[in-house]
């Protein structure tokens, strides 16, 4: 289960030699809240020593979502006299005190994977899902520090959790750390890297970025007001308003800009609404009646 005080996985113990003393322990006892996949080997057997390492990196790469115990059928007779096994490598996994799958012989390292990935799956995702909302509520609050410790404490866990990468990310955005919001950007994980959330977080540091250098609201509206056509003032106006929190109506002007002048600035106000619409969440209404309204310029 996921401890959110504590930002570490220990990942020695996801690996563990057991013997006939310590099977029910290390085995049945912990399966009961981890799954545990248990690897019947032998010092003699050819295809253990190939099997067996793939599977702890298997294993390993699963995140704590899943513990290997491996034994020594040789050295633990009676445990393999009361589970069947009749050659090796076998290879069991155990969930709530029992066995649920298996194997025997080697298998291509595809299958091993999707077999890990089968059985960690079976402990569900140890409240991760639930530590991702609470820290996303805690962002909402204005709470970006605690927030910042649950996304930590999350991706100790799930290194690659793009969700709770950009989180992170976020929070640093929430807190006006934007040096460091860009290089946790820039040293995100290549799955992370090319996740949709990233590429959200990215299009919302360059927003604020934009907004740390965004001209008084009131005289840009009057510039505007003034002169309808002031294509740069109508811009310049969009990136106040997202400055002040008003994504909305930013929006709003920039489509009137397209509609105006759709090359102007080399297509600056398109470019600038997919920015936003990147930023803010697919479902948003702002991005849903947005996009609409754009498509409906493009092709009319």
């Amino acid at each position: 289960m996921l401890g959110l005080g504590d930002t570490s996985q220990p990942q020695a113990n996801l690996v563990k030699d057991a013997t006939e003393a310590s099977f029910l322990a290390d085995v049945i006892e912990a399966s009961r809240e981890t799954p545990v996949i248990v690897d019947f080997w032998a010092t003699w057997c050819g295809p253990c020593k190939a099997l067996g390492p793939m599977l702890e990196a298997a294993v390993t790469a699963a995140g704590g979502k899943v513990r290997m115990v491996k034994v020594d059928v040789d050295k633990n007779q009676r445990i393999a006299a009361q589970l069947r096994i009749q050659s090796v490598p076998t290879v069991y996994a155990f969930w709530q005190g029992q066995p649920v799958d298996g194997f025997q012989g080697a298998v291509p390292a595809s299958e091993l994977k999707a077999f890990v990935n089968r059985v960690a799956a079976l402990g569900g995702d140890g409240g991760l899902a639930d530590a991702l909302l609470a820290a996303e509520e805690m962002l909402a609050e204005g709470a970006a520090v605690d927030a910042a410790e649950t996304f930590a404490a999350i991706l100790a866990e799930q290194p690659e959790n793009a969700a709770a990468y950009a989180g992170l990310v976020r929070t640093h955005l929430a807190l006006g750390n934007l040096d460091q919001a860009e290089a946790f950007i820039a040293a995100a994980p290549a799955a992370v890297a090319r996740s949709k959330e990233l590429d959200a977080v990215r299009a919302q540091l360059e927003l604020a970025r934009q907004a740390a250098n965004a001209g008084p609201e009131a005289e840009l509206r009057a510039a505007v007001e003034a002169d309808p056509d002031d294509h740069q003032a109508r811009f310049d106006l969009a990136a106040a308003l997202l400055a002040a929190g008003n994504p909305a109506e930013a929006v709003d002007q920039l489509l009137e800009l397209f509609r105006r002048d759709r090359e102007w600035n080399g297509g600056a106000a398109r470019t600038q609404l997919f920015t936003i619409f990147e930023a803010l969440k697919p479902q948003d209404p702002i991005v849903l009646s947005g996009r609409r309204r754009l498509s409906s310029m493009i092709f009319a």
